[in-house]
């Protein structure tokens, strides 16, 4: 069977509630392999909520459908304050990636209370801005950013990762709608040991599966590359 669109691979899979500091509710789910512990956790930050990103924002939902079987990694997916997916609304409203701040610390708390190895954060645009922001703040290997736009998170804040020891993998779309290579190139330059990674034929929403596969190869192969090349096909008994 070969693995595409939709398709949900065997894992554990469960609904979680997350707790801010400031009293809200948020929802989520977290997927972990089916019979092995992960070897990493993926703590992923959706696009904009404004602009119709939620947790269930395609390439995330993918990540979670297929990662825990092909790479044996957790993952964790929630909506941030105000949003609506299927899995439900998380209580507050959006704040612009201010407040939201504390809706990453309380993903982070859910990773520290279960115990979830190695964790990075996977930001994908809006979502990226939250991982520049805030992720220093935390216990993290790294950061993944998949078409970051840039607009909210400072030069200063991005410059701050340069005295980080955790790890920054940038993917930019080459036909990106609002950042492309050359220019993130030079808006990354000031983090030294960032992996900036161009993928030619690129758009901002990584339409189509080829797209897909791309990017969950390159976060594989940030945070667990024993695992690559990964399948194409999974076995029907």
């Amino acid at each position: 069977m070969e693995i595409r669109g939709p398709l949900e691979l065997p894992a554990r899979r469960e609904d979680i509630e997350l707790r801010t500091a400031d009293g809200l509710t948020l929802v989520g789910e977290l997927a972990l392999p089916e019979s092995t512990s992960p070897v990493a956790t993926l703590v992923t930050l959706h696009p904009l909520p404004t602009a119709g990103g939620f947790m269930d924002s395609h390439i995330l939902r993918k990540a979670a459908a297929r990662l825990p079987a092909l790479a044996e990694l957790a993952v964790l997916r929630f909506n941030t304050r105000g949003t609506t997916s299927p899995r439900g609304t998380s209580e507050g409203s959006f704040d612009g990636g201010a407040a939201e701040r504390l809706d990453v610390a309380a993903a982070m708390q859910i990773v520290q209370e279960r115990a979830l190895p190695r964790p990075w954060l996977v930001g994908w645009s809006f979502g990226t801005e939250l991982a520049l922001k805030y992720g220093r703040e935390h216990d993290i290997d790294g950061i993944i950013l998949l078409s970051p736009p840039l607009h909210r998170a400072t030069d200063a804040e991005v410059a701050a990762w340069a005295h980080s020891d955790r790890e920054v993998v940038v993917l930019v779309p080459e036909l990106d709608d609002f950042l492309r290579p050359a220019e993130a190139a030079e808006r990354f330059a000031s983090i030294p040991h960032a992996r900036l990674i161009a993928v030619e034929g690129g758009k901002h929403l990584w339409v189509g599966e080829s797209q897909t596969r791309r990017v969950l190869t390159e976060i594989v192969a940030a945070v667990n590359p024993g695992a690559l090349p990964l399948p194409t096909h999974w076995p029907v008994d």
